[in-house]
């Protein structure tokens, strides 16, 4: 019997004020795939099955304004090797690798709107 009730992991979704800046910026700096290029109001990025919905809301409040709430997502990775990848190419870096108490290496990422997520890997 199949659960009909499971849930699986699709994407994230961002409200973006500049859709194709931002597009750009997932895929030219963050190494992102960009599909649905030819819909109006929507990309999809993809990057190792992380899946990224790009919504277009130009009169939406900037994500940069909300604070901690800008936070979107927190992925698993080789911390060093993504932040070197992605530092050459001119990535929004807040807070490059760091290794934290709780046991963790993590690196903080920004969007041009001002999204925010972290990448992070066990060093224990």
């Amino acid at each position: 019997m199949t659960d009909t009730n499971t849930l699986g992991p699709f994407a994230f979704v961002l409200a973006v004020q500049d859709l194709e800046r931002n597009a750009a910026y997932f895929r030219d700096v963050l190494g992102f795939r960009v599909d649905w290029a030819d819909s109006t109001d929507w990309r999809i990025v993809e990057r190792g099955g992380v899946r990224i919905m790009l919504g277009h809301c130009p009169d939406a409040l900037s994500p940069a304004a909300t604070g901690d709430h800008s936070y979107f997502g927190y992925l698993e990775v080789d911390v060093q090797a993504f932040h070197n990848e992605i530092a050459q190419r001119g990535a929004i870096v807040l807070q490059p690798p760091v290794d934290r108490p709780y046991g963790m290496r993590e690196c903080t990422v920004a969007t041009p709107d001002g999204h925010r997520f972290v990448v992070g890997q066990s060093i224990t």
